[in-house]
């Protein structure tokens, strides 16, 4: 049906895609224009149909029916509202380069060892590796294609299905948590004025776009050197553990606890604060380990004699 100056509720409702029950609830609820009315019949215009497109784009982007109430009485009373959407796109958009692929059933299938596993196709659909498309039961979508590559390497290398899916459980949740610190971090020291008037001015809510677009790298470039940093750390550590001769087998969690006097943790909070205590204290622990570490190396020099070897 094209659009036209004038609809009936049913026309409406089929060219916004909103049932007319729902157009009604959205009157009564004050989100949508009274119709004008004409002797028995209530008309409605391109506004209205232009209210319930961005109504329900709002509601795809995760907006309650109350917030979006709030917006529109903004835009209603002239306050605007193109940079409040502006701003919703701007954090809506994608967060990486990174572009979705396809890949067959066969494709798949061969990609981790030529037997097809129910369970794991559906492990990874509900975890969002793999999307469903609509009337092809033969393909999928793949909307991180490293992702999968990277289970694909994994499973080569050995690491079974479950386990690999079982990991990216536990990663995802840990990674959400920086998700969620970092955007706490940001709406604390940068975000938090552009947010102190529901909506936001167009001014603002622009001005904030543009620092989300600046921003968006921070947290994966933050994150990566961290992680590349961390394993450096850790793997090393963890070799040595393994290959270093004499060295004793790692013992579980119980076996190396250590209880520190009260009064050593109490010196310890008032120095770095409580939080950070436990970071503070492996620090000086490691710091102990490699001093000791040098001693021990200066203290007993090669059989060339390369330390302290006189002229």
């Amino acid at each position: 049906m094209d659009e036209r100056d004038e609809y009936r509720i049913e026309d409406l409702a089929h060219l916004s895609g909103a049932t007319v029950r729902t157009i009604r609830a959205y009157q009564d609820r004050g989100l949508l224009p009274k119709p004008e009315r004409r002797g028995r019949s209530n008309v409605y215009g391109p506004a209205h149909l232009t209210r319930l497109r961005q109504i329900a784009d709002l509601l795809d982007r995760g907006y309650t029916l109350a917030s979006i109430k709030e917006l529109l009485e903004a835009w209603d009373a002239g306050r605007g509202l193109g940079g409040v959407l502006g701003l919703v796109a701007e954090v809506d958009g994608p967060w990486t380069d990174e572009e979705a692929d396809r890949i067959t059933r066969a494709e798949l299938d061969a990609t981790f060892g030529g037997t097809p596993d129910e369970q794991a196709v559906e492990e990874a659909i509900e975890l969002g590796v793999l999307e469903r498309i609509p009337g092809r039961d033969d393909e999928f979508l793949v909307p991180s294609p490293q992702e999968l590559a990277v289970a694909a390497e994994l499973y080569a290398a050995g690491v079974p299905l479950l386990a690999i899916s079982g990991h990216l459980r536990e990663l995802r949740g840990q990674v959400e948590h920086i998700a969620n610190r970092f955007l706490e971090f940001t709406t604390e020291h940068v975000f938090a004025r552009y947010l102190e008037h529901r909506p936001p001015s167009d001014a603002d809510a622009a001005e904030a776009a543009t620092l989300v677009r600046r921003l968006r790298p921070l947290a994966q470039q933050t994150v990566d050197a961290e992680l590349a940093r961390a394993m450096r750390t850790i793997a090393t550590r963890h070799l040595q553990q393994h290959l270093a001769p004499g060295t004793p087998a790692p013992q579980d969690d119980a076996s190396r606890s250590v209880t520190l006097p009260a009064a050593t943790i109490r010196a310890v909070h008032q120095l770095v604060g409580p939080e950070n205590a436990s970071v503070f204290i492996t620090a000086a622990t490691e710091r102990e380990l490699h001093a000791r570490t040098l001693d021990a190396l200066t203290a007993n020099p090669g059989p060339r004699g390369d330390v302290g070897e006189k002229p």
